[in-house]
């Protein structure tokens, strides 16, 4: 196969998926929607933050000498879900249409999709390239029920943490969001870590619990739809 049908294949099994989950989301936040710009805007900037990423992991790989095991378990998840958040805190959570509390959530979770979409972009390039189309298949459903949901449900992690103080002081706001940002490079670890050094049914379970946390995450985000400034000082 040609590189560009090898590209075009990438693309396809990388992006769709991603904006499955877009569309997904996008319908659970219908009755009070965000600018379709904004949303494309935020999708890309999850692209770029991968880039990011991607120099910073090579960098450290490289000019550190850290072992690849070290790199991915522990200072991967780091970057990753740092890069992603400074992306939609830029492009997207300082804008006057960040104005309800599910306004972050929505923005994180795009930023991660559009992160997931072209990391998956580039695995299938080299999975299809190297081994064929099968193995790319192969490839793409893992990426599609494993690391794709990952970042969406990391990344939601620390929106939904930002949208439950969206009313709260701005001390306060401060700690909610430096709790989801450990909150969310923890699961990301250890997703990292049971992937890389687990068993074939630790592999298993992780999958189960990555797609168990997202009927979490669905009745997280039911909730941080219904916060608003009465409900904080009643809460109280």
């Amino acid at each position: 196969m040609s590189h560009l049908g090898i590209l075009v294949l990438s693309f396809a099994g990388g992006i769709l998926p991603a904006l499955f989950w877009l569309w997904f989301w996008l319908r659970e936040d219908r009755i009070h929607p965000e600018p379709r710009g904004l949303i494309a805007l935020s999708f890309i900037g999850g692209m770029l933050a991968l880039i990011l990423a991607l120099f910073t992991e090579k960098f450290l790989l490289i000019y550190f000498a850290l072992p690849l095991a070290i790199l991915v378990s522990f200072c991967a998840p780091v970057i990753e879900e740092l890069v992603k958040y400074v992306s939609a805190h830029f492009l997207a959570l300082e804008r006057a249409e960040d104005d309800e509390p599910v306004d972050p959530v929505i923005y994180m979770l795009t930023t991660a999709l559009g992160f997931s979409a072209l990391e998956n972009v580039i695995f299938l390039f080299d999975s299809i390239g190297t081994d064929g189309i099968v193995s790319g298949v192969v490839t793409g459903n893992l990426r599609f029920l494993g690391a794709t949901l990952l970042h969406l449900i990391t990344s939601a992690t620390v929106g939904l943490f930002i949208g439950f103080s969206f009313y709260d002081r701005p001390w306060l706001k401060r700690i909610a969001l430096i709790a989801g940002l450990i909150t969310a490079t923890i699961l990301h670890m250890l997703f990292n870590y049971f992937i890389l050094n687990g068993t074939g049914t630790h592999v298993f379970i992780t999958f189960i619990v990555v797609w168990s946390s997202i009927v979490i995450l669905l009745l997280a985000f039911e909730r941080v739809k219904r916060v608003h400034p009465a409900f904080k000082r009643k809460s109280r």
